[in-house]
């Protein structure tokens, strides 16, 4: 693909000036060598230089010689360093200090960066994310206007780029799609986040040829997320959020937040809600709270692996290992150690507190600092990865399911059987045959691993995404157990979810982002608690699970009932011609 620039841009709303490749020449094409050659030779020059007269110095303060006096071949070398520092000064010391004082001018974007060191930027914040709540929000007109087309409208809100592209941004974007300046460094290049995702963005489009007018640029903080949620933006996607409730769980009230763009399924969870609400209210209880990590060690021998793993279960070590363990944070404590062995391969599964956080930074340092203090003991361990999968993240297994990860917790509610009927619309008779037979018998049929239930992940996907959680987790924590009995005679109905590896967190992650903090604010569980370090984190996975108990019944209601296609067809179907008011608003 011919990647010159282009004498003219399609893709890009904005006009733009273009510019000739060879109408600004620079300093570097007057060497008579390459560049990166003549940057060598001086680098190699100055600190020659600089070892050889710190050694003849060195010999003449031995030898009582005055420093003045110096040799011929003293004063080449004297001249050698002045023009060496001199050359690098100006080569690097000027820009240097430009970088920091002034906008990068256009030379910086023509030097070569083939040796760009990665870039991990800081959070340069002076406030948390959560902060930018309390800013005052936007103006936004109420004024309505009548129209016909009022439904292709909706397309024209998308936020767009009031960007206005440079000569000197041209010059940039061309020097990005040319390959001469990595698209990671924009950010540290520009100091400024927006502009950089902006340029980045255009460079795609020049290199892919293929528009990105659908996706917002603007409207989002750039530098909240640098270094901590998302490398390299170009954008963001928005998805609508949505509020289920009040869901009464535990003596409390919530407006469960849930970011889907699956219809019906905010609405079918409002409707268990409804459900719990009208017969009492559910409650929960958190079975376990501990975040794991496991590492893989080889050994030369099943024996010397076996070694460590009966000293590593020996209770009478554990304190010593809690020590190096707990060091690596106020709020880890190391709860368990479990060792299971592949030959000569040893496994350790680290269990521990994590406070508010979901902890997988937390306890992998932890991790780190007991297998220092047992290589000491055992220098014939090698470690091969700190992850053994023995774990288990972002995966299905039978560990998770058996041991738990995260919270592991239990909602319960008794439904009444007035509400069955007129709420749920069906019976319990029904329902409980239809548990057994769908969530128990045919998924055991289907040889699954923690699926016994009708859609727990709808609702912990939708949860996490809006509050902040890592979308990917919803693998384990959607590990669940829906079960329904008959009580009082046959007249209630009792329903649970047992959810053994739920892994959230109020702090660190996405959960500091405005939109997310907000969503987290909503539920009560914003951030960190000073008096009870993981409650917020406690409460947020209990409420996950309430969300869960909701969204299981009124499912399972409507397939009993057999309105599943019906609510799916009202809900879940657009009556709007969505591609011809695309092609209408562009």
């Amino acid at each position: 693909m011919d990647v010159q620039r282009r004498s003219t841009v399609t893709n890009s709303p904005m006009k733009m000036k273009v510019i000739e490749e060879n109408e600004n020449p620079k300093a570097s094409d007057a060497l008579p060598l390459p560049l990166y050659v003549t940057n060598a030779v001086f680098f190699s020059l100055f600190f020659s230089v600089v070892y050889f007269l710190l050694t003849r110095w060195r010999e003449k303060i031995r030898t009582s010689t005055p420093l003045h006096v110096v040799t011929f071949s003293e004063i080449v070398a004297i001249f050698a360093l002045v023009a060496s520092f001199i050359y690098l000064l100006g080569f690097f010391g000027i820009d240097f200090v430009q970088s920091l004082i002034l906008r990068p001018s256009s030379d910086v974007w023509a030097a070569e960066d083939d040796e760009e060191e990665i870039i991990i930027k800081d959070d340069s914040r002076k406030v948390p994310c959560g902060a930018g709540l309390e800013c005052p929000l936007p103006q936004i007109s109420t004024q309505i206007v009548a129209s016909p087309k009022a439904a292709q409208k909706v397309f024209d809100q998308i936020p767009v780029s009031t960007q206005v592209i440079t000569e000197e941004d041209e010059e940039i974007i061309s020097s990005v799609v040319a390959g001469k300046t990595p698209s990671y460094s924009l950010e540290k290049k520009l100091g400024d986040s927006l502009k950089a995702a902006a340029i980045r963005r255009e460079a795609v489009q020049r290199i892919t040829g293929k528009s990105l007018s659908g996706l917002p640029l603007e409207g989002l903080d750039y530098d909240s997320i640098l270094g901590q949620c998302c490398e390299m933006p170009i954008g963001y996607v928005q998805i609508p959020v949505g509020i289920a409730g009040p869901l009464l769980l535990d003596g409390q009230e919530f407006s469960v937040p849930m970011a889907t763009t699956e219809g019906c399924l905010v609405a079918s969870t409002n409707r268990g809600c409804k459900a719990i609400h009208l017969s009492g209210g559910a409650d929960s209880v958190l079975l376990k709270d501990g975040m794991t990590r496991a590492p893989v060690m080889r050994f030369p021998t099943a024996k010397r692996a076996a070694e460590l793993k009966f000293f590593v279960e020996e209770p009478a070590n554990f304190e010593t290992l809690s020590m190096a363990f707990n060091r690596s944070s106020r709020f880890a404590r190391l709860q368990s150690i479990k060792c299971n062995m592949a030959g000569k391969n040893l496994y350790m599964r680290f269990c521990c507190s994590t406070g508010d956080a979901m902890g997988m930074n937390m306890i992998s340092k932890g991790v780190q600092n007991v297998l220092d203090f047992l290589q000491s003991g055992f220098p014939d361990m090698d470690v091969i990865g700190l992850s053994g999968n023995f774990c288990s993240d972002k995966k299905p297994a039978a560990v998770n399911w058996i041991e738990g990860r995260g919270k592991s917790v239990v909602c319960e509610c008794t439904i009444k059987g007035d509400v069955v009927r007129k709420v749920l619309k069906t019976n319990v008779a029904s329902l409980v045959e239809l548990n057994m037979l769908k969530n128990l018998t045919g998924s055991a049929i289907a040889g699954s691993l923690g699926g016994f239930n009708a859609h727990a992940s709808n609702i912990v996907s939708a949860v996490y995404i809006a509050t902040g959680q890592d979308p990917a987790q919803n693998i384990e924590s959607s590990h669940c157990i829906t079960m329904m009995e008959a009580v009082n005679d046959g007249k209630d109905l009792h329903i649970s979810v047992t959810m053994p590896s739920i892994e959230v967190g109020t702090v660190g992650g996405g959960t500091q982002l405005a939109s997310q903090s907000a969503c987290l604010n909503l539920l009560g569980v914003k951030g960190a608690n000073r008096e009870a370090p993981g409650a917020n984190a406690r409460k947020l996975a209990t409420i996950v699970a309430g969300a869960v108990l909701a969204g299981e019944l009124s499912l399972m209601s409507a397939i009993a009932a057999g309105q599943l296609v019906q609510s799916h067809m009202k809900y879940n179907r657009s009556s709007k011609d969505v591609a011809a008011a695309a092609v209408a608003s562009s």
